[in-house]
């Protein structure tokens, strides 16, 4: 019998922030399925503490969390870094591969914002059907970015009007910024905009753990905020042993 696997975007953190259908499909599965980084990054507990709040406010009745031990990835700037994610991915797929069977049932995975933007789900998923070893049938149900929710906290509209906007990573924004006036910036640990030529040309919104109880907001010329910014994200990250920050850039 083909099983359920659902793929569900809980949003940033806060439980107000789930949407009604991700709600519904969390009633509907049997268990959930989060990947577990505690072993290497003992801080993140929380991050799973906030999975099971939105799981008490949401879910009726009992409910039944499975923790998938999150394989090692190789962060230290391999050459092949394309390989090197092709690589953890395999092994993510395995390992919640693994999961499913263990537990029997319908599952779905909890994924932090959407699972579209910037998240493995969708391709782990693909890679447990491409093997067969399990018979699933994936769905995936959007959840609120931290890109949208960084833009209602700081009251804005993304692009410029008659305007694009580039989503990147902090690995590719030096290259990107060259041509493009208008970035959100994602998965950037060493705050790589202060590395730009002309920090003074640049506006920033910054975010940090967006809709969790220590969130950070900072806004203004990238020149006279950049010390501030990496000032509260070590804080953060020394006070809760995890952050995941989040910005806008815009020349002129």
């Amino acid at each position: 019998m083909i099983r359920r696997l659902a793929l569900v975007g809980l949003g940033p953190g806060d439980p107000e922030l789930v949407t009604a259908e991700a709600a519904r499909v969390l009633n509907e599965v049997d268990y959930f399925l989060v990947a577990d980084k505690t072993a290497s990054h003992p801080g993140t507990a929380d991050l799973i503490a906030m999975r099971e709040a939105i799981c008490d406010r949401h879910v009726t009745g009992e409910w039944r969390l499975v923790a998938v031990p999150d394989p090692e990835r190789d962060r230290d700037d391999p050459a092949d870094y394309a390989g090197a994610v092709r690589d953890w991915h395999e092994a993510r797929a395995q390992a919640f591969e693994h999961a499913l069977l263990e537990h029997p049932g319908d599952a779905a995975v909890l994924v932090w914002g959407d699972p579209a933007l910037y998240d493995s789900a969708i391709r782990l998923a693909d890679r447990i059907v491409e093997r067969g070893v399990v018979d699933v049938s994936v769905a995936v149900v959007p959840g609120l970015s931290s890109v949208q929710l960084l833009a209602a906290r700081h009251r804005l509209v993304l692009n410029v009007i008659g305007g694009p906007i580039t989503i990147t990573t902090g690995r590719r924004l030096l290259d990107d910024a060259v041509d493009h006036d208008n970035l959100v910036v994602m998965l950037d640990g060493a705050l790589t905009c202060r590395k730009l030529a002309d920090p003074a040309a640049w506006q920033i919104w910054w975010g940090a753990n967006l809709g969790s109880p220590g969130e950070q907001l900072v806004a203004g010329r990238l020149s006279e905020v950049a010390d501030e910014i990496w000032e509260r994200r070590s804080a953060v990250q020394a006070a809760q042993g995890w952050v995941m920050d989040t910005y806008l850039l815009r020349r002129g």
